[in-house]
């Protein structure tokens, strides 16, 4: 498998998400606004759960790699039934992760907007 092959999913993945966080982020601070706060209150607001997302995320991948075989391997010992893996508790990391950082963006892009517009 070619680089470009490997590498064009997990691309896809992070834009897609980031796409959808960064419209996210915008329409977060311009809920804020319209529902009365200041841009500096809705811009910080949502950047902030922008960020807990983005590192709750990076916490949590590198939980994944760190912990997941351990956890796998404990799973099929106790036999459970749970079809928790390391590979898919890293893609929902990255989801988050991805959304989070388009959070940060679209909060920081609508409050350069909405400055320049007052």
């Amino acid at each position: 498998m070619s680089l470009f092959g490997y590498l064009r999913p997990r691309v896809r993945l992070v834009w897609r998400f980031g796409l959808y966080g960064i419209i996210l982020g915008v329409a977060g601070v311009l809920l804020a606004v319209v529902a009365g706060e200041s841009v500096s209150f809705a811009s910080r607001k949502v950047f902030a759960v922008g960020a807990l997302a983005f590192g709750f995320a990076l916490i949590g991948w590198s939980g994944s790699v760190l912990a997941g075989r351990a956890v796998e391997n404990m799973q099929e010992h106790l036999d459970t039934n749970s079809n928790w893996t390391e590979a898919n508790s890293r893609h929902a990391m990255t989801v988050i992760g991805s959304l989070g950082a388009g959070g940060m963006v679209g909060a920081s892009a609508m409050t350069l907007v909405l400055r320049a517009a007052y």
